[in-house]
């Protein structure tokens, strides 16, 4: 019998989904670019979920500029719940710089991925990497690696696109002060162009550049290939304002600092997540890089707007480490 099999959907190059249901799934990154390891900055990988096999890289200087101890900075990674991972050179090179710049110890965890696992697998992963945090703390074997220099009362959770859905969606389980993860104390929370949707387009989606990095027929590929079967984009946990979302005025949360950048198309629900909540009473800061496409820290980590945005992310550490 003829083989009638036909691709049904692509990403990055990387994830191709076929008409029968199989799944082909490239290991080499969408974006091939030198890694800049220059010895300043330690890492290593670490299991920190046995059952699925997922990893995550610890950073940290090699000399550090103080003697005390460093705050703890996640940076979870983004591709659109399908696609990235902690060894991407575009990854692993930012954790370098974040290390460096902002003098922390920087863990970058994997999750698991849609189609083959779709969400919520991407929110309980991201919450398993920050437990893991808290046994390391609790622990009478702990990795004296990290032990010996992360502040575990200052710890803060960033994520990239996708990573900074997983980022809102920890605020609002973890709520302010995280006590369920003492001794670890989260003092703060960085969405990077966060990764939203809802089954309404907003003005940007519907009007913004139709060759943005991000396009809108990406953003909807994603949400496709990973909302759970059966649900849309107003599922709660890529909606944080759909029919059937917590009512985030009615939850204390940690603060919150959103970043995006003003060409990229998920840029009005950010906007409007910091207008609501700051509405709500909540202490969350929003900045918009004028002219900056989705992902542009990333792509260029030396421009203007990238030092900018570290910048703004060092301050926020300080602000909110006391």
């Amino acid at each position: 019998m003829e083989d009638n099999k036909y691709e049904v959907e692509e990403c990055r190059g990387v994830l191709r989904v076929y008409s029968d249901g199989t799944i082909l799934r490239l290991t080499k990154p969408s974006f091939e670019v030198p890694i800049h390891d220059d010895g300043s900055i330690l890492w290593k990988d670490v299991v920190f979920q046995a059952m699925y096999n997922l990893q995550l890289r610890l950073y940290k200087p090699a000399s550090p500029i103080s003697a005390a101890k460093l705050p703890v900075f996640y940076y979870i990674h983004g591709g659109g719940f399908c696609i990235g991972s902690r060894t991407w050179p575009n990854c692993q090179n930012y954790c370098f710089k974040l290390a460096s710049e902002l003098q922390a110890v920087v863990i970058s965890p994997d999750y698991r991925l849609a189609p083959e696992n779709r969400l919520p697998a991407a929110i309980e992963d991201g919450y398993a990497a920050v437990k893991w945090l808290q046994d390391q703390a609790v622990s009478d074997e702990p990795d004296k690696w990290l032990t010996d220099v992360a502040d575990f009362s200052r710890v803060f959770i960033s994520g990239d696109s996708a990573g900074g859905n997983i980022a809102h969606n920890l605020a609002v389980r973890l709520q302010a002060g995280s006590a369920e993860l003492d001794p670890v104390r989260v003092r703060g929370y960085v969405y990077l162009l966060p990764f939203f949707g809802g089954t309404i387009r907003t003005k940007f989606e519907a009007e913004g550049p139709k060759d943005a990095f991000l396009n809108i027929e990406l953003i909807d590929r994603f949400w496709r290939l990973s909302i759970p079967i059966g649900s849309t984009t107003d599922h709660p946990l890529v909606n944080p304002f759909g029919p059937k979302s917590p009512n985030l005025e009615n939850i204390d949360l940690d603060p919150i600092l959103v970043l995006v950048g003003g060409c990229d198309l998920l840029k009005d629900r950010a906007k409007d997540y910091a207008n609501k909540l700051k509405n709500y009473g909540k202490n969350i800061e929003y900045v918009e890089f004028e002219g900056q496409q989705h992902g542009f820290f990333t792509i260029d980590p030396n421009s203007e707007s990238s030092k900018k945005l570290m910048l703004i992310i060092k301050k926020f550490i300080q602000d909110n480490s006391s």
